[in-house]
């Protein structure tokens, strides 16, 4: 019977030999640590969090690189100002694409002839996608990669988990009533694979008016804090809605956005 990566499932209950799912890294790959960015649902500003973590990694001079797992929605690219196709080196190798402050990236977006083409792919196809990315991509010595996860708790993620080496994971949420069914959905599937969780991060947590200073809790007070506390996660972070973090998006310029409101979960990938 074929393996189908459900262990608790199985009639061998996991005593078989096909536990390790790991795909090999590329040989030309010295990744030190592979941290999962994740959510328990869409629409929480999951890509743009690892966007900036990974440009709050690289202003501490750590060598940086992202991971594009969210197959359907590769927008890491533009936020980067990336818009050349990767190329290949002379050992059939794909090089990561370069921010311009030497971020490696790699998304589905570099590689595909029209970016605004749809990604009308199976599960299976996908899965098989962010696994070449691990195996086929030859990303040199990187101090710390952010793994910019799909929404959910379904089948990719489920793969990224088995397949990549993932030494921690930060889960994304906002202030809303269903924020405690995102984080707890986020943080069981991280403990089904035994992958700690070392940071929260509430995005769009309020909007500070520029002309009087008030600030709006749009929607609604955030309890991240005790959220993060029932899970055991030990280091919080919040980021406002801000207008001026999107136009930079929207020009390529993530890397000019003030990202040390994130300094915390730094703290705790790297320390």
């Amino acid at each position: 019977m074929a393996c189908n990566h459900d262990c608790s499932n199985c009639a061998s209950k996991g005593g078989c030999d096909k536990k390790d799912f790991k795909v090999p890294a590329n040989a030309k790959s010295n990744v030190k640590r592979v941290i999962a960015v994740m959510s328990g649902k869409g629409g929480v500003g999951k890509s743009l969090v690892t966007e900036q973590l990974a440009v709050a990694a690289a202003k501490r001079g750590l060598k940086t690189a992202i991971l594009g797992a969210d197959i359907p929605g590769p927008s890491i690219p533009m936020a980067f100002g990336v818009n050349e196709r990767a190329v290949g080196d002379a050992d059939k190798n794909i090089l990561p694409s370069r921010s311009a402050c030497g971020i490696g990236i790699m998304s589905l977006n570099l590689l595909v002839e029209n970016p605004e083409d749809p990604v009308a792919w199976r599960g299976p196809v996908i899965a098989g996608v962010v696994k070449q990315f691990w195996s086929d991509v030859a990303w040199g010595d990187v101090d710390i990669m952010f793994v910019d996860m799909p929404p959910g708790t379904g089948d990719v993620p489920l793969t990224v988990f088995q397949s990549l080496p993932i030494t921690g994971a930060v889960i994304v949420t906002t202030p809303q009533d269903l924020v405690s069914m995102i984080v707890e959905k986020a943080a069981r599937l991280a403990d089904m694979m035994k992958i700690p969780v070392l940071g929260l991060v509430e995005n769009m947590s309020a909007f500070k008016c520029p002309d009087c200073g008030k600030v709006h809790r749009i929607f609604g007070e955030g309890d991240a804090a005790n959220l993060a506390a029932q899970h055991g996660i030990k280091s919080v972070a919040s980021l406002p809605i801000d207008p001026s973090v999107a136009a930079a998006v929207d020009r390529g310029a993530i890397e000019s956005v003030d990202v040390s409101a994130l300094d915390p979960i730094l703290d705790a990938l790297v320390g």
